[in-house]
C-alpha cells in the first residue's frame, strides 16, 4: 500500500478539506474531510453500475454529474452501489506507486449518499490487502490475459454464479479488468473470484510480467456504451455467461477441492461493514424501510454481486 497516498488522505480528512486528490491512474474526490467518490482506470465506474441495475439512466448520470441529480439521489440502491464504486477503486488506487497531488474543488454531487471516512477507507484496503493469496496481484488485473486450465483435476469443485460467469468469460485474451468491464462487475470481485479459480486448479497461473506504472490523472467518465471499455484484443465473439441466481435457490458455496479452497467474503457486506465502522454503528444495523422500494431485478443483480467476494 502507498504509505504517501494513506497519510495524505488521513491530513485530508482531519483538516476537513474539498477537492480532488489525483493518484496513480484515478483520483479521490473529498468532500469536507469525506470521501464522496472514487475513480480508477482499472475498476467499472458508478456510472456503468448504476445503469446496469437499473437505477438510473445514462442521461440521468450526466444530467447529475452537470449539477442536477434530481430524483436520483433519492434512490436507496444509489449508497450501495456508490459504496461498491468506492472501495473497488481505492483498493487498486492504494497500491500504486507515485506522489498524490490534490486540487480544491467544489463540493462532489454524491456528498449527501457517499461519504466515507479516510480511515475507514484505508484500513478496509489494508484488511484486503492482507487477505492477498496467490500469484494474482493487483498489478497485473489490466496486464495479463486469463486463461482457462489446459488440463483439470478429477477433483470436485463447486463454483458461485459468479465464479462460473468469470470462468466462461476467460478466453485467453480479456484481462480481469476486461472481464470486469463486460460483466459489469467490480473488479476487486473479479479478482477474488480469479484467486479462487486459480486455487481450484481451473484457471492457469500467471505468466511473471515486468510492471510498469500507469499513467497519471486519468479519470473514468460516463461511457456511452460498454463496448468502448473492452480490450482491443477482444475478438467479435460475446463469451456466453450463466445466470444468476435466482432468490430461493441454494445458498452458494465456495470452490473446494480435497484440499479446500480458501472461503472469502460477501462484497457488499465488505463495503456495509467499512460504512458501518466509520459511522459507529454495528455492521447489518440499518434501516429495512429504505429497502422496500427495491425491484425484484436489483435484488437479483444484489444478489449476485454478493457472491463475488463470497
Amino acid at each position: 500500500m502507498s504509505v504517501a497516498l494513506a497519510d495524505e488522505l488521513h491530513r485530508l480528512g482531519e483538516e476537513g478539506s474539498t477537492g480532488v486528490l489525483r493518484a496513480g491512474d484515478g483520483e479521490f474526490h473529498l468532500v469536507r474531510g469525506t470521501i464522496a467518490s472514487v475513480g480508477c482506470g482499472r475498476t467499472i465506474g458508478l456510472d456503468r453500475l448504476v445503469v446496469e441495475a437499473g437505477v438510473a439512466t445514462a442521461e440521468d448520470w450526466r444530467r447529475a454529474g452537470a449539477g442536477d441529480p434530481g430524483p436520483l439521489l433519492d434512490q436507496p440502491q444509489l449508497e450501495t452501489l456508490a459504496l461498491l464504486s468506492v472501495f473497488d477503486a481505492a483498493y487498486f488506487l492504494l497500491a500504486s506507486a507515485g506522489e498524490p497531488e490534490f486540487r480544491p474543488t467544489t463540493e462532489h454531487w454524491l456528498a449527501p449518499v457517499c461519504h466515507i471516512a479516510p480511515r475507514a477507507l484505508v484500513h478496509e484496503c489494508e484488511r484486503r490487502t492482507d487477505n492477498e493469496y496467490g500469484p494474482w496481484t493487483a498489478d497485473l488485473v489490466t496486464l495479463v490475459p486469463v486463461v482457462p486450465a489446459r488440463r483439470i483435476k478429477r477433483n470436485q469443485v463447486v463454483l458461485t454464479g459468479s465464479q462460473a460467469e468469470v470462468l466462461a468469460a476467460a478466453d485467453t485474451r480479456r484481462s480481469i479488468a476486461d472481464i470486469a468491464r463486460d460483466l459489469g462487475r467490480t473488479t476487486y470481485g473479479c479478482l477474488v473470484a480469479v484467486r479462487d479459480l486459480t486455487t481450484a486448479g481451473l484457471i492457469e497461473a500467471p505468466e511473471p510480467v515486468s510492471i510498469e506504472q500507469p499513467q497519471r490523472g486519468r479519470h473514468l467518465a460516463l461511457a456511452p456504451d460498454p463496448a468502448d471499455h473492452r480490450s482491443s484484443t477482444r475478438s467479435a465473439t460475446t463469451v456466453p455467461t450463466l445466470p444468476r441466481r435466482v432468490p430461493g435457490s441454494a445458498g452458494p458455496t465456495r470452490p473446494q477441492q480435497e484440499t479446500g479452497a480458501r472461503q472469502g467474503r460477501h462484497a457488499i457486506d465488505e463495503e456495509a461493514t467499512a460504512t458501518a465502522r466509520h459511522r459507529g454503528k454495528p455492521a447489518g444495523a440499518g434501516e429495512p424501510e429504505r429497502w422496500q422500494q427495491v425491484d425484484r431485478e436489483t435484488l437479483i443483480r444484489l444478489r449476485a454481486a454478493l457472491e463475488e467476494l463470497a
